[in-house]
Parts: C-alpha cells; sequence; structure tokens
C-alpha cells in the first residue's frame, strides 16, 4: 500500500530492481489482477509474501452481514494459502449502526473468530488481529489496544490467533511494550508494520502516515521491543499518504528501502 500507484507486475519488477525480496499484498489489487495469477508473478518475480490484508469487518448484528463476513473471510483465508503467506491481517470493523457497545462488538469478533481459526489453521494460515487506533473505533476498528487484541487471541491456540503490532496504531500507549512482551511469550506476534506519526492529520485522517523518519514515533525503540519479545519475522513498511502515492511508485519503494537501512541497518 505504501506504493500502491503500482499495478502488481510493476511492483514486482520494482522489488526486484530495488532488491526488495518481499512483499506485504492487499487483497482488492490481487483480486483485480487474479489470486493465481499474482501468486505466479511473485513467485516468478522471487518475492516472498509477507502478509495478506486485510480479513475482519466481523462486528455486523444482521444475520445476513454477519454470513457475507465470514464468507468473505474464509475467501481471505484460501487466498492468504494460494499466495503462500501464513498470515492474514485482520481490521476487526467498527460499531454497527444504531449502536454504542463496545464490549458486545467485540463478543462478536471472539464468536467470529471460533468460525474461522479452525477454518484458517487447516489451510496453514495465521489470523493476525490489528488494533487500530482509538480514532477508528467507531467505524472500522473497535479493537483499540494490544491488550483488547490479545484478550481476543488468547481464546485460540496461538498457530491460529495472534496479533499485529503497527507503530503508527499503538505507539500512543504506554502499556504497548508490555503487551508485545506478553503477545512474544506466547509466539503470538504474527506481524509487524511500520508507519510514521506525523500531524497535522489530513483531513478523513485515514491516509496521514508518515514514512519512517518522517514524524513524532520512535521507531527504532518499537522494533527493539518487538526483538526483545523474540520477533524475528518480516519487518512491512505500511504507508498511507496521498503524497507518497502521488510520486513514482519506483522511486518511492527506493526511498523506503534508503529510509529502512538509515534507520536500523
Amino acid at each position: 500500500m505504501t506504493v500502491k500507484q503500482l499495478s502488481l507486475p510493476q511492483l514486482a519488477d520494482a522489488c526486484r530492481r530495488s532488491g526488495v525480496g518481499q512483499v506485504g499484498l492487499w487483497r482488492e489489487p490481487v483480486q483485480e489482477h487474479g489470486v493465481a495469477e499474482t501468486a505466479k508473478l511473485v513467485r516468478d518475480a522471487g518475492l516472498t509474501v509477507t502478509t495478506l490484508c486485510r480479513g475482519g469487518f466481523l462486528t455486523a448484528t444482521d444475520p445476513e452481514e454477519r454470513a457475507a463476513a465470514l464468507a468473505d473471510n474464509r475467501r481471505a483465508v484460501e487466498e492468504a494459502a494460494t499466495l503462500g503467506t501464513d498470515t492474514l491481517v485482520l481490521v476487526s470493523g467498527g460499531l454497527p449502526p444504531g449502536s454504542k457497545d463496545l464490549r458486545a462488538a467485540r463478543e462478536r469478533i471472539a464468536d467470529a473468530l471460533a468460525e474461522l481459526a479452525p477454518y484458517a489453521g487447516a489451510h496453514g494460515v495465521r489470523l493476525a488481529i490489528e488494533p487500530l487506533h482509538p480514532m477508528y473505533a467507531a467505524d472500522r476498528c473497535v479493537v483499540s489496544t494490544l491488550a483488547q487484541a490479545l484478550d481476543l487471541a488468547e481464546r485460540f491456540p496461538a498457530h491460529q490467533v495472534g496479533v499485529t503490532v503497527d507503530t503508527y496504531h499503538v505507539w500512543w500507549d504506554d502499556q504497548a511494550p508490555a503487551q508485545i512482551a506478553r503477545a512474544g511469550a506466547a509466539g503470538r506476534i504474527h506481524a509487524f508494520q511500520l508507519a510514521d506519526w506525523t500531524t497535522p492529520l489530513p483531513e478523513g485522517v485515514l491516509n496521514g502516515r508518515g514514512q519512517i523518519g518522517d514524524g513524532a514515533i520512535d521507531l527504532r525503540e518499537w522494533k527493539g521491543h518487538v526483538e526483545a519479545a523474540g520477533y524475528t519475522g518480516p519487518v512491512e513498511v505500511e504507508v498511507f499518504n496521498e503524497g507518497l502515492w502521488a510520486r513514482d511508485g519506483r522511486e518511492v519503494l527506493a526511498e523506503t528501502a534508503d529510509r529502512y537501512h538509515s534507520a536500523f541497518l
């Protein structure tokens, strides 16, 4: 998504030219290109798919909407397996229309996971619950903290359900380092993502993430937290930013790689 202006063939070529060997994919461009076709594309380019984003949106109260969401998440699991990734990132969903009950919404997520987790496990795919910043609680994600995400995940085996640690969403939470340690001890850190926090936030907020090094987050510190918790998996850079999307995607990819190397290597 950091370079969503690139088509998947362009992305594969740019990764190859930039020496990037791993890529996190989103379902919409994958479906547009074709799931099997995308799997072949990344395989032929020598790329490993780190995660597929996103499943989730599991808080509906309407029976038909709930059934549709479960069916879509089963498809997402199947897509992840076809792409060769073992991790499907979940954005849980916001409050359904007319509801103000956060706890009930989270329990519906747990009910949905009870159906989806075994299905995912049977396909060799882990579900990674991603807490989003509290400003998204009403419309996108009632899971706002790693503690809340782990309270849900720990109802299921770690090889089926864990969490995503995204610096953009958790950096404000002084309890997050302890929750990262909790997740690591149980083998539940299934994905780690970097983005910086820049202000002022743009209208609409969603596409206001900052490039590595441009904002207020001590990204090195947060990378240290997940490493201290035993995480040795891929580090994804996921920056939703209109300014980056308006530029040449190959240039942005090269810049992102350079920023990462400068910050961490």
